[in-house]
């Protein structure tokens, strides 16, 4: 495959031949599922495709039917990053100066934002690359299960410019500064094995498994306390930046809704009869 140059927002060389398939979005029960679907490009994700994925969580925030999303790639990969040559097309002329500045933020930052926000449990199932935006959308997700021999890797120095998509974020916090500078810094690769072993996902397996891996863990996801996983995950992300003190203090506005939904009060009848909770995410 060629390789292509310049641009930003997670860079891996893919085909610059013309490319019809898209993304794949649909409801199955309660579960949002998201599939990039152009194998023939490692998934890279265009202009249009980011579009898609953003309204479809943006609504998603606010639907009461949903209780997991599962973002997955068609084919042998998760995400090769961001499709450089359809998302930089100006029919030949220069881009104009800001032009990323402008549009990134709602775009490719916006998904990150949203994995990282919304309230849902959100797990990324990863076959082969998931390199730049695809490395760091796997990690934004709170449940990221992937082959032993995926590979995850943030390609930006090798191409010649800074990280971006919040990978100096999200490496740091999940493995510490001096494995982030080994993958930002020195472009190292990390295999999915590898990456369970770092706690950089959340789970490895043959790739034969992997599928029956994720499932298992969405069906636990999407059949438990909704609110209240929501409730914990904003929590979770709020408290990185915080005093014990107001940490505390968001954990107890937390606590004061979750125990006002009829999810907390299952549980509670659950526990009293020695039986598993049948919670609605209510």
């Amino acid at each position: 495959m060629p390789e292509r140059s310049g641009g930003r927002a997670g860079v891996f060389p893919v085909s610059e031949e013309p490319v019809t398939s898209d993304v794949a979005i649909s409801h199955e029960g309660a579960i949002l599922r998201i599939e990039f679907n152009r194998p023939t490009v490692r998934n890279s994700l265009n202009h249009d495709m980011v579009s898609r994925v953003v309204d479809s969580l943006t609504a998603a925030a606010s639907d009461d039917a949903l209780r997991a999303v599962h973002i997955t790639g068609a084919g042998g990969h998760f995400c090769a990053g961001a499709d450089l040559v359809s998302g930089n097309a100006t029919g030949g002329e220069r881009p104009r100066t800001g032009r990323q500045v402008r549009r990134v933020p709602h775009a490719q930052h916006r998904i990150i934002e949203l994995v990282t926000t919304i309230q849902l449990p959100v797990v990324a199932t990863v076959r082969g690359w998931a390199a730049g935006l695809g490395c760091n959308l796997a990690l934004a997700a709170d449940f990221t299960v992937a082959a032993d021999d995926a590979v995850f890797w943030e390609p930006f120095m090798s191409r010649g410019f800074t990280p971006d998509t919040g990978s100096t974020w999200l490496l740091p916090r999940l493995v510490g500064l001096t494995r982030a500078k080994h993958m930002l810094l020195l472009g190292d690769k990390v295999s999915g094995s590898r990456a369970a072993e770092w706690g950089l996902i959340h789970a490895s397996a043959p790739e034969s498994d992997v599928d029956a891996v994720s499932e298992e863990l969405l069906l636990r996801l999407a059949s438990g306390p909704t609110v209240a996983f929501g409730l914990a995950k904003h929590a979770l992300h709020a408290n990185l930046h915080e005093s014990l003190p107001t940490a505390m203090d968001n954990e107890l506005y937390a606590l004061e809704l979750s125990t006002r939904t009829t999810d907390f009060k299952e549980g509670l009848a659950a526990f009293r009869e020695r039986r598993d909770p049948d919670f609605t995410g209510r």
